[in-house]
């Protein structure tokens, strides 16, 4: 059985000191968790979220790493800064990295390696927009995401790595894709692993839902036979909302 991994994507919201009063805020909220617990945080408050998390169940993450190891790459940020800060898991690709700031799935796979050989967990990014699903590019789109952003790794890799689902036609449009629909998108892309990768990588790697989980959906998503956790948006930047959604089994 696959652990669920329940991912706070707080994009570019909190100070430093509103980081660490609200990771102390979320420890007793969550510190029975069934699901693995990760909050992914802005860059300046990494510091204070690996303070106020230590000793409890709660992971860092950070919102995005550079590929190169060092370099000429100014306000760029490594996978071995991260990891010396404490970090354990960092987004790579997400659909607000692709629209505003030129990500490609060719450079989302460039993020992804650096992440994992950094020794981080990267939640790689894959979703279709409202144009491309009425299209019926869909699946095709799924498949290519999937497959380019994992260019390079093994199947053992492919096994320990994080997807997540976001179909962009449901993030902040005020359309909600059904629990199906969820269903359906994450299977795509087991089923090209699996295809590629083989049965093992496609049965242990974790695939997320990100298009707007909250308290409300969450039991219903969680219940779908192929979706392993959320990467959460808008709920988890309130401690209560995002435990509501950590303990979505109680």
């Amino acid at each position: 059985m696959r652990k669920a991994i329940i991912a706070g994507n707080w994009k570019m919201n909190k100070t430093p000191s509103e980081t660490g009063a609200f990771v102390e805020s979320l420890k007793p909220l969550v510190k029975d968790a069934k699901c693995d617990v990760v909050v992914c945080v802005p860059a300046v408050c990494i510091a204070e979220a690996v303070k106020a998390s230590e000793g409890s169940n709660i992971k860092v993450g950070a919102q995005n790493v550079h590929f190169a190891a060092s370099g000429a790459y100014t306000g760029e940020v490594s996978a071995a800064m991260l990891k010396d800060a404490g970090v354990e898991y960092v987004i790579v690709g997400h659909s607000e990295r692709r629209q505003y700031f030129g990500e490609t799935d060719e450079t989302v796979n460039l993020r992804a390696r650096a992440a994992f050989e950094g020794g981080l967990t990267p939640i790689i990014c894959v979703g279709e927009t409202k144009e491309q699903r009425e299209k019926g590019y869909t699946e095709t789109l799924l498949k290519y995401q999937t497959i380019t952003a994992l260019t390079g790794f093994s199947a053992e890799e492919v096994a320990k790595l994080v997807i997540a689902y976001e179909p962009v036609w449901a993030i902040g449009t005020g359309l909600t894709a059904s629990d199906e629909q969820a269903n359906e998108g994450v299977k795509i892309i087991r089923d090209a692993i699996r295809a590629s990768f083989g049965d093992n990588a496609a049965d242990s790697v974790r695939i997320q839902y990100g298009g707007s989980m909250n308290p409300s959906n969450v039991k219903g998503l969680m219940a779908q036979s192929e979706i392993d956790g959320g990467l959460i948006g808008g709920a988890s930047l309130k401690a209560e909302d995002f435990s509501k959604v950590v303990n979505y089994g109680e």
